[in-house]
């Protein structure tokens, strides 16, 4: 009979309750940064890759941003790990965050 690692022991709840409060932490707030940066990134974008006007780049933006929270919640209860899930939502943030840099360099 085969041993069962013990990575797979079953963690004490308050351990258990506090990995999902980490998710639920990095769901609603990661998710919120990542969904304004990525708000942010296309409201910019869109005029120059599209032509749109800046109105209806923005418009399109942010109704895109509710479907980039819910997915970023999504990733958060779905990621192996509550780390994971933090750092995941944190390497994306920080790739929007330089476009969002790069484009406001490009503007001014």
């Amino acid at each position: 009979m085969a041993a069962i690692p013990a990575s797979s022991t079953k963690p004490s709840p308050a351990r258990y309750r506090l990995m999902v409060a980490s998710r639920a932490v990095a769901g609603a707030f990661g998710g919120y940064a990542l969904a304004s940066l990525v708000t942010a990134v296309l409201s910019l974008a869109l005029p120059l890759i599209t032509g749109a006007s800046r109105a209806s780049a923005l418009l399109t933006a942010t109704m895109l941003s509710f479907a980039v929270y819910a997915v970023a919640v999504m990733w958060a209860f779905s990621a192996r790990s509550a780390l994971s899930a933090w750092v995941g939502l944190a390497i994306a943030s920080a790739v929007f965050g330089a476009a969002l840099l790069a484009l406001q360099g490009a503007r001014a």
